[in-house]
């Protein structure tokens, strides 16, 4: 069974989580300072009484930008030089301009960076040169303009949080994004195992018989071997379609021999090459294939066949009975021989995978030792069109 994938297993690589880090900060820097400098060239034009800007103008105005560099490796550095370059040159009363925009900015990005109380604290250290700056300065109206400067500084940090949260919520977005599709890179590989060895298993198994019995009739009777030489030839070209299709997938390219998945229409087939390996099958189905979808045909398919090649393997059983029985709500699948059963031994691969195979459909796997012999019965859910299997 071949998912969909949005990306193959190989290219889709675990990418390391971080959180949605914003524009570069060279790109920052760069936008701020040409603010600064700009604007204020523009606006010192229309202020007659300001000091000429000089040099350490604009080493202040630069300052600034400057400092906003350390936002990913030392974001607590941020605030106090913006704000030293920010008072310093408001203090030697060059032109204003848009000189606190690099403040501002350190004052959101603290906050962004996680630094909570040291973002409070540097908006409280703006507002309050702010407010001591309004009030000095002799305008009458100084506390509705301290009054903005306080709500501005407040602003600038909850802003700050609320990037630092979307910022979470995107990594938390990508965490599970990423762990869901390694859960379904998980799920493909192990569908893959499940597949390839199936195929292999069965044909391996059948092939090891049918050379066993060419090997001890040949000598005493020719005749016989021709038919053992076709089921090897026969089960070993359908292995390796099978097996070309699975290494296709796995290569990323197009499978060269296209194989059809396998359906209950094919366990006639399949129970003529275990009668071939000397098992005596009865084939009772007392299903429609109608009304059983292509994925739960397939899985009663794979467990007849291991099932089978368990039989013929391990169990030294003569013969067994494969029935299916259909309800209105699921498929039961049995297999019965007269082997001698489990033995005490533990489960194996191919008992594994077939309870996996169950569990994939929402059904269930059983095996309980008979008298003598071994029962396999899965029980598949039949989902309807609309349902989600």
């Amino acid at each position: 069974m071949q998912p969909s994938f949005p990306e193959s297993p190989r290219a889709a690589e675990p990418r390391r989580n971080r959180r949605f880090a914003g524009p570069p900060t060279s790109f920052v820097v760069i936008t701020v300072a040409a603010i600064q400098v700009v604007g204020t060239l523009i606006s010192a034009r229309h202020q007659d009484s300001a000091r000429p800007l000089d040099i350490a103008a604009m080493l202040l105005l630069l300052a600034g930008p400057a400092a906003l560099a350390f936002r990913r490796r030392a974001p607590l550095a941020m605030f106090p030089v913006a704000f030293v370059a920010t008072a310093s040159y408001l203090a030697l009363g060059y032109a204003w301009g848009p000189i606190a925009l690099s403040l501002a900015l350190s004052i959101v990005l603290t906050a962004a960076a996680g630094l909570r109380w040291q973002a409070w604290l540097g908006a409280g250290i703006a507002a309050g040169a702010v407010v001591v700056g309004a009030a000095v300065s002799g305008d009458p109206n100084w506390p509705l303009r301290a009054s903005a400067g306080v709500a501005w500084a407040a602003i600038l940090v909850l802003l700050g949080q609320a990037f630092r949260r979307r910022g979470e919520r995107f990594a938390e977005y990508r965490r599970r994004r990423e762990a869901a599709q390694k859960a379904e890179r998980d799920e493909y590989r192990l569908t893959l195992a499940r597949d390839i060895h199936d195929v292999v298993a069965h044909s391996l198994s059948m092939i090891n018989v049918q050379a066993s019995v060419a090997l001890h009739v040949g000598p005493d009777d020719p005749e016989k071997l021709r038919p053992a030489l076709e089921a090897i030839k026969a089960a070993s070209k359908e292995s390796l379609t099978e097996v070309r299709q699975l290494l296709g997938v796995l290569r990323e390219d197009a499978p060269l021999v296209p194989a059809a998945k396998p359906t209950l229409a094919g366990l006639p087939a399949l129970a003529k090459n275990a009668e071939l390996g000397g098992l005596g099958v009865t084939l009772q189905d007392n299903s429609d294939h109608q009304l059983i979808g292509p994925a739960q045909q397939e899985a009663a398919y794979r467990i007849i066949q291991e099932a089978l090649t368990n039989v013929g393997r391990h169990s030294g059983a003569s013969s067994a009975v494969v029935r299916l029985d259909q309800t209105a709500e699921a498929l039961t699948v049995t297999v019965d021989d007269d082997g001698g059963g489990m033995r005490g031994s533990l489960p194996g691969n191919g008992l594994t995978g077939m309870k996996e195979r169950a569990g994939v459909m929402g059904g269930t796997l059983t095996v309980r030792e008979l008298q003598p012999g071994l029962r396999v019965e899965a029980t598949l859910p039949i989902h309807h069109e609309g349902d989600r299997p």
